[in-house]
Formats: structure tokens, sequence, C-alpha cells
């Protein structure tokens, strides 16, 4: 992924109101980001505990979404499998993040889901650069590129359901 801007960012949402984009929490450390290694950007909102945020490069755009997802995971249930990167974690490493639809969908209330690593690291793990505290990676014979392709397409079928 190209290195980000926070006015790249802010600009990328597709599933919030301009004003709600413009008063998100984008991440101070983005000239630290290792930019090579991310398939998306992906942070959790310091200020709220149950937000989380997604920004992915989609047929030549960039497309920002909005996550929410239950600060406590208790009375839901979850999974310890990552449904992007399949790594695993279990005791909380994995929620359900939710996205409202774009568009009218979204404004009525519609929204769709998927279990995500908690941290949105998912690149990170793919590639080895990040090992999860508790769990890990199956032991694959896909090559990493395959890893990765599988890994993107998941995400992108993900956001396609945001246009649904």
């Amino acid at each position: 992924m190209r290195s980000l801007t926070e006015q790249d960012i802010r600009s990328s949402f597709v599933n919030c109101s301009k004003g709600e984009a413009k008063r998100l929490a984008v991440p101070r450390d983005l000239d630290g980001r290792p930019w090579a290694d991310l398939d998306f950007l992906g942070w959790r909102d310091p200020g709220a505990p149950d937000r989380s945020y997604l920004v992915a490069e989609r047929e030549g755009r960039l497309v920002g979404v909005t996550l929410r997802f239950p600060s406590s995971q208790r009375g839901f249930l979850h999974r310890s499998m990552c449904s992007l990167c399949l790594t695993t974690h279990p005791g909380g490493g994995v929620s359900l993040m939710t996205a409202r639809k774009a568009g009218p969908a979204g404004r009525e209330g519609n929204s769709v889901g998927l279990y995500m690593c908690t941290d949105l690291a998912c690149s990170l793990y793919v590639r080895g650069r990040k090992i999860p505290e508790s769990g890990g990676r199956f032991e694959e014979s896909l090559t990493l590129e395959e890893q990765i392709a599988r890994t993107t397409g998941n995400l992108s079928a993900f956001l396609d359901k945001l246009y649904d």
C-alpha cells in the first residue's frame, strides 16, 4: 500500500458523513507505518473503545470504512480465527467488526460484519512481521503471495457487501 496522508484518509470514507470523517481520530504515526507491508491501514480509536477504522486501495481509489465492535466480548459469540488473514487469537483477539453500509442502505441502519483481528494487523501477521500473543498461524502450502492474495480477496469481498 502506498503511504497515506491525513487528507487521503479523511476523504476516503464511504460509510460516514464528511463531518464524522473530519472528526475521527487519525493515527499520528503515519510516517512510521510499514507501508510496503500493509495491504490496508487499520487502527482503533483510542478515544472510543468500540470503534476502529480501515482504509484500503480498491479499484484505483481509496475506500475508508468505520467499524464498530462490542467493547466487551461477554454475551457475544466470538471466534478465535480472523476471517481475513486466518490468524488465530484465543481469548478475544478476534472481534466481530460491523460496518454501516454505504449510501441509502446505511442511512436506513443496514450493516455488514466480519470477524477480524481486533488490532487490524492482518497484513503483518500474514507476512510474519507480527506474531500473535497466543494462537498463531497455520502452516500452509500456499506461498506468501497466495496468502496475501487470499487476504486481500477476503477484504475485497467484505467491502463489496458495503454496496449491496
